[in-house]
């Protein structure tokens, strides 16, 4: 049950106010006919995709990902509630962040059947990662090609972190509903997982 109103706000169930979720009128369309899902799954398939293909390195295993998401997103929206935990922002109660939670999931299932951890290559995304913000700075200081290369080195969250930041282009609280942290702890994995690459980049350009 959607919390109550106020203005273009709602009430959480734990008395927080929180934003309306842009898709709330697709959420209701989709959980009263489910044959109208088809709207959220045409919205959210490149960006659920992109996340899987980020975090698996393979085009099938993301396409296998993407799907399985969605197949789980249909069955659970009957029981999907805007709602948001409480030491959570109040972006975590919406839609986009639960379906990327459920991807998120299943990547983590899917890299367990894998024998082997196959090697993500982010070259492809090195033209939608540009250094206009300067938040991405660090990520200028070197072709993209490399900066995306030392993304991949970066340890799990680390990286989940950084490709939701700039390549999905979330905000803080949408990673924290996301990966399931505080909006504090997600600031601190981007500004290690920054610094990291910095670092990375920076050694490796004095080997050459």
């Amino acid at each position: 049950m959607f919390g109550r109103r106020r203005g273009g706000q709602a009430a959480g169930t734990a008395g927080r106010v929180v934003p309306l979720d842009p898709d709330r009128s697709l959420v209701r369309a989709a959980q009263a006919d489910p044959a109208r899902f088809d709207a959220l799954y045409r919205k959210y398939v490149a960006q659920v995709y992109s996340f899987a293909y980020h975090e698996l390195g393979d085009h099938h295993e993301a396409e296998d990902v993407t799907e399985r998401t969605f197949l789980l997103a249909l069955g659970a929206l009957p029981r999907f509630r805007e709602e948001a935990p409480s030491d959570a922002g109040p972006e975590a109660s919406t839609f986009r962040v639960w379906l990327l939670r459920i991807a998120r999931n299943t990547i983590a299932n899917q890299r367990r059947t894998l024998r082997r951890r196959p090697a993500t290559t982010l070259d492809a995304i090195g033209e939608t990662a540009g250094a206009d913000d300067p938040e991405r700075t660090v990520l200028a200081r070197a072709d993209a090609s490399a900066a995306w290369a030392a993304v991949a080195r970066l340890p799990g969250d680390r990286r989940r972190a950084v490709v939701l930041r700039f390549v999905e282009e979330m905000s803080t609280a949408e990673i924290a509903g996301v990966l399931g942290r505080s909006e504090g702890a997600v600031r601190v994995l981007l500004h290690r997982a920054l610094r990291t690459v910095a670092r990375d980049l920076g050694e490796r350009g004095e080997t050459r």
